[in-house]
């Protein structure tokens, strides 16, 4: 007993306080998934004392599309604990969405390399993958986080990872050879069901088999007026959701509808001037697939 009560003295001395009682970051992950992001940011900025407080904050401001205020939160997160890890993954993330992917990828990987059983790390990874059109990493990354299982990864990442799995999978098909689009293309409404079963309202979610509805050939599916549907959706559950604007404004120039093209493609870019599925739209590349007209 003596011996043991010793070790964790030495253990206590030796190491950094955050390292013995760091916080359950998926028990956070899922407090910010079920509390209203508006409620918990003001909730947490009134106890700054914590930095599981400051990273809560963080996430809320994450799900607001605060993008800088989060940087902030998380950065102090840092200051007040340098033990905590998933503050870094929060500056990352921020990184990410600011279109930073250069900065955000470095972040990541470190984190990835020290704590492989943190999901979201391989989650705002895998985005990046995927934007940068490494579409088989991007799927590597997602049945990494799959594989740790429900009980190991919040709802929300556990549910992008099928969302990310499906959607590289039908880039994976668009431009592969046959063989690829019978093999991955008919792998993707099936992981989209897979995500709608855990999240079914999910903006990603709604997203996502909107988006299939909109891309998918008529003989997989493909359905202009359900394609609508669940892209409004998105907008109505989040009206910051950048790519719905984007899909919506394909959907209207498919429909021969210009105006309503020029207006939903302007909103996108007005939100996220940056955003790369926006850009590629305007441009006329189509790296991302453009629908085809009817």
């Amino acid at each position: 007993m003596k011996r043991a009560i010793l070790l964790f003295l030495m253990l206590y001395l030796v190491l950094p306080l955050s390292g013995v009682f760091a916080f359950d970051w998926q028990e956070v992950h899922e407090e910010a998934d079920r509390t209203d992001p508006a409620a918990l940011e003001k909730a947490a900025g009134e106890d700054l004392s914590s930095a599981r407080m400051r990273y809560l904050q963080g996430l809320a401001l994450l799900n607001l599309h605060k993008d800088s205020q989060a940087k902030v939160a998380f950065l102090e997160a840092a200051r007040l604990d340098p033990g905590v890890y998933q503050a870094r993954w929060g500056t990352a993330e921020v990184l990410r969405r600011q279109h930073d992917l250069k900065a955000s990828e470095s972040l990541l990987q470190a984190i990835i390399k020290d704590h492989p059983d943190f999901a979201p790390a391989y989650i705002s990874l895998a985005y990046i993958r995927y934007i940068q059109g490494q579409y088989n990493d991007a799927v590597t990354l997602a049945q990494t986080v799959i594989a740790m299982g429900r009980r190991n990864v919040d709802l929300s990442n556990y549910t992008r990872a099928y969302l990310i799995l499906a959607g590289s999978k039908g880039m994976i098909a668009h431009y592969g050879g046959p063989f690829s689009k019978v093999v991955n293309g008919t792998a993707v409404f099936s992981t989209l069901k897979k995500a709608q079963k855990l999240q079914p309202d999910s903006p990603g979610v709604l997203f996502g088999l909107g988006a299939y509805y909109l891309l998918a050939p008529k003989l997989a599916g493909g359905d202009l007026a359900k394609a609508e549907g669940y892209l409004q959706g998105v907008l109505k559950a989040d009206p910051l959701f950048t790519d719905a604007y984007v899909r919506l404004a394909q959907l209207y120039r498919a429909q021969g509808d210009l105006s309503l093209y020029e207006q939903y493609l302007e909103k996108a870019l007005q939100i996220d001037p940056g955003n790369e599925l926006a850009l590629d739209a305007k441009s006329g590349n189509c790296k991302y697939i453009c629908p085809n007209r009817d």
